[in-house]
């Protein structure tokens, strides 16, 4: 079982992280899925993203839960039936859920060079300044900053929500974990604390409500 690890984040959120070494073939021994995720998965296309997809049902099964016990809204956001609150997240070899007893997104995302010609479509003025003064590595930096827009994303799960102007990553240095952010949408502002892990040339990144 390549559960690649467990971290408590407290005592109410959890993170878990498996690397996909299985096939898709293995990974669907003893997991049932409800006729929804039976159509969704037969439907994609890409191998490993059918293996991320039961990796993540493994990940569930370690926590205690089966396919059943999860959900999709209408926006495609996960809940779990018991009222407890998770995000989901695969890349390449990696999935990742979180669980908490709070407003949680998490997201991980492979480490490429090519974030830097897309970094227009998410990084705001302000952000691009900081990246250029504090001479930070830019891919390294640009994934976090993705990550964690994408984790906030998740977490705030309102249609309209734009990366670019509503969610601000304020200055951070790479020598800590962690990150604040900013969503300031519909005349709301809300504060998240985020964290952030590198392993194996991937980035993931977890957001929570500060408090």
């Amino acid at each position: 079982m390549p559960l690649y690890k467990i971290i408590t984040v407290d005592q109410g959120t959890n993170i878990l992280i498996w690397k996909i070494e299985e096939s898709y073939e293995d990974l669907c021994k003893d997991i049932d899925l409800t006729s929804h995720c039976k159509d969704r998965v037969s439907n994609m296309k890409s191998d490993i993203h059918r293996r991320g997809f039961m990796s993540v049902r493994h990940l569930l099964a370690i926590q205690g839960y089966t396919d059943h016990d999860l959900y999709y809204d209408e926006a495609g956001k996960p809940h779990l039936k018991d009222g407890k609150q998770i995000s989901i997240s695969h890349s390449f070899i990696f999935a990742t859920i979180i669980i908490s007893d709070r407003p949680v997104g998490i997201d991980i995302e492979k480490q490429r060079e090519k974030i830097r010609k897309i970094a227009h479509k998410f990084i705001n003025t302000g952000e691009e300044t900081y990246l250029e003064d504090q001479k930070l590595d830019k891919t390294r930096a640009l994934t976090i900053i993705w990550g964690a827009k994408e984790s906030l994303y998740k977490l705030y799960a309102t249609a309209g929500l734009s990366f670019e102007q509503h969610i601000y990553i304020p200055a951070f240095t790479m020598d800590h974990p962690f990150l604040f952010g900013v969503i300031n949408y519909n005349q709301e502002i809300t504060h998240y604390d985020l964290t952030y892990m590198e392993f194996e040339g991937f980035t993931c990144v977890y957001a929570l409500p500060s408090i």
